[in-house]
């Protein structure tokens, strides 16, 4: 039982600790646009460049 003495501090921070980066990635912004990523994954590329000719 004495192992639980570490391990259950640890999972409080492990916990924490994601806690913590899932607030910053929500003030940072990185859920407001979620429906934009989405689209121009499947939106057409421009057609690729030709090559110049070659002399």
């Amino acid at each position: 039982m004495e192992f639980l003495v570490i391990l259950v501090p640890l999972a409080l921070a492990l916990g924490g600790a994601g806690l913590v980066a899932f607030l910053w990635s929500l003030r940072s912004g990185q859920y407001d646009d979620c429906d934009g990523a989405a689209w121009r994954a499947i939106a057409d590329d421009e057609p690729p460049q030709e090559a110049p000719a070659e002399r």
